[in-house]
C-alpha cells in the first residue's frame, strides 16, 4: 500500500493486550421501598431542602429483560403527610369558584391596566358623606324652610314645577361634582383612566346589549312591588312628572325630559361609576366593586319599592363602564333607561 493510502489505514480496535468486555450481572434491589427511599429523602432534605421527589420503583416480579415496568413513588415531607386531603365537597366548591371567576372574566374583560387608586377609604367615605349632606339639605331642608316661609311648590303651574325641578337638579349635580373635585384636588394629577370620556371604541355594542335588558328591569319592578306592596294606610301621591303628562303640557314635559335624561345620568354616573366603583377596586375584586356600587346606587334613591330594579340596573351600568372604561357609555345607557321610563309614563 502506498504512503498516501497508509495515512487512512487504521489497525483494528481490538488488541490482544485488552481483556474482553465482560457484562456484570444485573442486580435487583430487594429492600422494601421505605428502606430504599428513606436515605435519599433525608439526604435531599438536608442538602437541598427538597419537599417532593418523584422516583421509580423497579418491580422485580413483573419485569423481564424485554419489558421493564416502573411504578412512580412520591416522597413527601412530614408536614405534607400530616395535611388532610380535600374532600369531594371542597374540591367541588373550588371548581365552582373557578368557573364563576372564569365567567366573570369573560363578561368583564379588563381593557388596559387596572385603576390606580391613590386615596384611601377615608377619602371615599368623606366624599360620599359630603354629597349626601348636600343632597339632604337641598331636598329636605330648603323645601321645608321655603314651606315655612309661605312658599309652596304645589302652588306653581306645571311649567313652574318643571322649571323648579330642572334648576334644583342642576344645582345638586353641579354641587356634587364640585365637592368631588375639591376632595380629589390634592391627588392631582390623577392616574390615567380616571373619569375617561371617549366617542371612540366599541362601547356602543355594550350599550345596545344593556338596552336589551330593560324588559327584565321592568319585570324586577313588578316583583319588587309584589314583595313590598304600598301600605294601604299611606296616601299615594302623583308625581309632578305624571301631573305634567296628564295635563299634556309640552313645555313641562320637555323640561322633565331634560331632567331625567340629561341632568340625573351625568352627575350620578360621575359619582357612582366614575368615582365609587374604581375606588372600591383598591379593596375588592372588580365584580365585587360593581355589586357594592350598584347597591349604594339603589340605596341613594331612597325608594324601597324600586330597590331590586335599581340594583340590577346599577350592575348593568357598572359592567358596561368596566368593559369600556368610558363614562360616556354608562351615561348614555342611564339616559336611555330614564327615557324609556318617561316614554312608558306617556302612554
Amino acid at each position: 500500500m502506498s504512503g498516501a493510502a497508509s495515512c487512512f489505514a487504521r489497525p483494528p480496535l481490538t488488541s490482544p493486550l485488552l481483556p474482553p468486555l465482560v457484562r456484570a450481572p444485573r442486580r435487583v434491589c430487594t429492600l422494601p421501598v421505605k428502606d430504599r427511599i428513606s436515605p435519599l429523602r433525608e439526604s435531599l432534605k438536608k442538602k437541598w431542602g427538597m419537599r417532593l421527589v418523584t422516583c421509580f420503583k423497579y418491580d422485580k416480579e413483573k419485569s423481564s429483560l424485554s419489558n421493564k415496568s416502573f411504578e412512580p413513588v412520591e416522597i413527601k415531607s412530614d408536614g405534607d403527610l400530616d395535611k388532610p386531603e380535600l374532600g369531594f365537597s371542597a374540591s367541588r366548591t373550588q371548581h365552582l369558584i373557578f368557573v364563576f371567576q372564569k365567567v366573570i372574566n369573560k363578561i368583564l374583560p379588563v381593557h388596559g391596566e387596572p385603576w390606580t387608586v391613590p386615596w384611601t377609604a377615608d377619602t371615599i367615605v368623606q366624599m360620599l358623606l359630603w354629597i349626601a349632606s348636600f343632597w339632604f339639605v337641598g331636598s329636605w331642608i330648603v323645601p321645608f324652610l321655603a314651606h315655612a316661609a309661605g312658599f309652596s311648590k304645589e302652588s306653581l303651574t306645571n311649567r313652574g314645577q318643571a322649571l323648579y325641578s330642572l334648576l334644583t337638579d342642576m344645582a345638586e349635580g353641579l354641587a356634587g361634582i364640585a365637592i368631588l373635585r375639591t376632595c380629589l384636588a390634592r391627588f392631582r394629577p390623577l392616574p390615567p383612566g380616571w373619569f375617561h370620556f371617549s366617542l371612540g371604541g366599541y362601547w356602543h355594542l355594550d350599550v345596545g346589549l344593556g338596552c336589551l335588558l330593560f324588559p327584565f328591569v321592568n319585570f324586577l319592578s313588578r316583583v319588587n312591588i309584589d314583595l313590598l306592596p304600598v301600605m294601604t294606610g299611606l296616601p299615594v301621591g302623583v308625581s309632578n312628572v305624571e301631573q305634567s303628562i296628564v295635563a299634556r303640557d309640552p313645555l313641562a314635559m320637555a323640561l322633565y325630559a331634560v331632567v331625567v335624561s340629561v341632568c340625573a345620568p351625568v352627575w350620578e354616573e360621575v359619582v357612582f361609576r366614575g368615582f365609587l366603583l374604581p375606588s372600591l377596586t383598591r379593596y375588592m375584586p372588580l365584580w365585587c366593586a360593581i355589586l357594592v356600587s350598584a347597591v349604594v346606587f339603589a340605596l341613594a334613591h331612597f325608594n324601597a319599592q324600586r330597590f331590586l330594579p335599581l340594583v340590577f340596573l346599577g350592575l348593568v351600568m357598572g359592567a358596561v363602564f368596566a368593559r369600556s372604561r368610558n363614562l360616556l357609555a354608562s351615561m348614555v345607557l342611564h339616559s336611555l333607561w330614564n327615557g324609556f321610563v318617561f316614554w312608558d309614563l306617556m302612554k
